[in-house]
């Protein structure tokens, strides 16, 4: 199985005690985010976990700790952008960042840190040539750092369209998002990096960039060696072409303080709130399990398999 660490919040940045404290005890428990007293037991066993997709903008605390994770074969998707302070108010530079991007691949290797750009977003002051010129630069600082880039578009989710207004960002045109993406293409092909849509839902086919996959079948063959059946993840958009993994996050914790952000769904406050609540030894990310709580006990197994992957 996959485990998907994590779409709703960044546990490396802010939760990597207690995920290495679960890596200790074997399992998490993961309340149902639509019903939270229906409560999912994962195992982490490693004879049943193929690869721990981790998620984050800033994994320097991680880093240093990842011996620990011996056992268990992993990659990041890293998502860096150049925005300032008044979009992404609690991250560190964006050059402290780049080093930490860094320092992350020379320690597991290029192969396993996924460069994010995403989500692109323009209004008056993130233009169309801010992006072509950005992305170049933060391209050319990455190479021989990953080999693939993953490009994601804003999505106007209705929770977060009030943050997006007060910055005057509006739904992207497709002209610009063409702009954007030859010049992006042709960085890319000059420094011999991968580029991929993290979605279908814009299809650049045409100009050589086609829909990936950001839960990666093929790359997760890479790392663990062995070839693993598997399926699209139907808890995720039709647009999403990612292979099935559970997550074991929790939303409305993360502290990035993106403004843009579905994961906190526009409450930062709740989000804080939510951390106050985390112990870094209880099996649940976020507070403790209630009497009402009803456990399930999560069907996990491996997906290798002798024949060839069918996804």
């Amino acid at each position: 199985m996959i485990i998907s660490a994590s779409r709703r919040t960044d546990i490396p940045a802010f939760y990597s005690e207690w995920f290495f404290n679960r890596i200790n005890e074997g399992y998490v428990l993961v309340p149902n985010p639509y019903n939270p007293n229906m409560i999912s037991r994962v195992s982490l066993d490693p004879a049943v976990i193929d690869c721990v997709v981790f998620w984050t903008k800033n994994p320097a605390p991680m880093i240093e700790k990842l011996d620990r994770l011996a056992d268990y074969k992993y990659y990041f998707q890293f998502t860096l952008n150049p925005y300032g302070t008044e979009l992404e108010s609690k991250l560190p530079s964006l050059d402290k960042r780049i080093d930490t991007f860094k320092r992350l691949a020379d320690r597991i290797g290029k192969e396993k840190v996924v460069w994010r750009y995403d989500p692109i977003l323009t209004n008056e002051y993130y233009t169309v040539a801010f992006h072509q010129d950005k992305f170049a630069e933060m391209a050319v600082a990455l190479q021989g750092y990953t080999e693939k880039c993953m490009l994601g578009f804003i999505d106007h989710y209705p929770h977060v369209r009030a943050s997006l207004r007060e910055f005057n960002i509006e739904p992207l045109a497709k002209e610009d998002i063409e702009a954007m993406a030859v010049a992006f293409r042709k960085t890319a092909d000059e420094l011999s990096m991968e580029l991929d849509t993290c979605t279908t839902r814009i299809d650049l086919s045409h100009i050589g960039i086609p829909s990936g996959l950001c839960v990666d079948n093929r790359l997760i063959e890479r790392i663990t060696g062995y070839p693993i059946l598997s399926r699209k993840d139907k808890n995720q958009r039709d647009i999403c072409r990612c292979v099935e993994s559970i997550d074991i996050g929790t939303y409305e914790s993360c502290l990035n303080g993106c403004i843009y952000c579905y994961a906190i769904k526009g409450n930062y406050n709740t989000a804080k709130f939510n951390r106050s609540r985390h112990d870094k030894n209880s099996p649940m990310l976020i507070g403790e399990v209630g009497d009402e709580a009803v456990l399930v006990e999560r069907e996990m197994k491996s997906l290798r398999t002798d024949q060839l992957s069918l996804f």
